[in-house]
């Protein structure tokens, strides 16, 4: 039987070097094949790919996260005008987006596939590993938000609009777990109204059979967290998710606040943050031990351990060394291994 709390990763890996020489197909497809290889020899249960397919040499900032999903979608362009960009920056800082000086793009059409082919990407990663694997992809809100708009003029409707895209893009999707990556919202709770309807729209999309994952933290951008906020403003947005878990940030910022928790609806199970992706240090086993029986702890109320589906990082680790990213994701695991054992 499989462990009653299971080890994941967030999504993201440190980047080989030769992949950043030889960006081809088959360096891609080395970079896959060994960091799969690295999380099972950790013992990672359920791995995920590194993210790689979104590496682009030209632009190899936030992994990808967001040009790699915009490019591609008709309706929107890449090249900007001056006031277009005047525009998004007078948004953004009004709305704390002051990290990202430029949009990602400009919607100037209905949005639409373009030549995003999501299902392309895992059908090249699905058979390289015999574990269960995850499939990661930004959400709709980040999406939107890092957009300059001047065809909806309407941010719920250019949500939705992309929503739709991704969930076409998910339909083909046959991952054990597909995860959906927000990392806007948690200090914009005031998006809630139109977010979770649009992130609704792509998880009703899934699969069945596949577990459907939404992954939110406060940003890793430059290794600083980039949102405020705290979780409890979140609960009402959580509970609107139609999600199996969720996949949350917790050991940067401590386990007090998993006490809010208690009023998540008890269909929707707990992934909790127990190796902090900031910090270079190597996690204890014991440290991580301590960080479940905390989180446990916190959620005594409502089931305790009960309620943890999976333990992994606050993030992605694409910011780390390598050898760091590896000593983190072994601690992750004995550690794992050290709690269940003093239940």
């Amino acid at each position: 039987m499989p462990p009653a709390i299971r080890t994941t990763v967030v999504g993201s890996y440190p980047l080989p070097a030769w992949l950043a020489a030889s960006p081809t197909r088959q360096a891609l497809r080395d970079a896959v094949l060994t960091v799969i290889k690295t999380q099972e020899l950790a013992g990672i249960d359920v791995v995920a790919d590194g993210e790689f397919s979104r590496f682009d040499v030209n632009h190899p900032e936030t992994n990808g996260m967001i040009e790699y999903f915009i490019r591609p979608m008709s309706g929107i362009e890449t090249t900007l005008s001056r006031a277009e960009q005047q525009r998004f920056y007078d948004e953004a800082a009004a709305q704390g987006l002051d990290y990202r000086a430029l949009p990602a793009g400009t919607v100037r059409g209905e949005i639409g596939e373009g030549t995003l082919n999501l299902p392309s990407d895992w059908r090249f990663v699905r058979g390289l590993s015999e574990r269960p694997m995850k499939f990661t992809l930004t959400g709709p809100h980040m999406l939107t938000k890092l957009l300059s708009d001047t065809y909806y003029n309407d941010r719920a409707a250019l949500c939705f609009a992309i929503a739709d895209v991704l969930r076409r893009q998910v339909e083909a999707i046959d991952a054990a777990v597909v995860q959906i990556d927000e990392a806007n919202i948690s200090g914009h709770p005031e998006d809630a109204s139109w977010a979770a309807p649009a992130i609704n729209h792509v998880l009703e999309g899934i699969r069945p059979g596949s577990e459907r994952g939404v992954h939110i933290c406060f940003g890793n951008y430059g290794g600083q967290s980039v949102q405020k906020g705290f979780w409890q403003s979140l609960l009402p947005f959580l509970n609107a998710l139609k999600t199996d878990h969720l996949v949350l940030e917790f050991a940067r910022r401590g386990y007090a606040e998993v006490e809010a928790f208690a009023d998540l609806r008890p269909e929707i199970r707990m992934g909790l943050g127990v190796i902090d992706i900031k910090d270079n240090q190597v996690e204890t086993p014991e440290t991580v031990a301590e960080r479940i029986a905390a989180g446990a702890k916190a959620l005594q109320s409502c089931g305790g351990a009960e309620r943890i589906a999976y333990v992994h990082p606050d993030c992605g680790f694409w910011m780390l060394p390598r050898s760091v990213a590896d000593g983190k994701m072994a601690a992750l695991v004995r550690g794992r291994d050290l709690f269940l054992g003093r239940r």
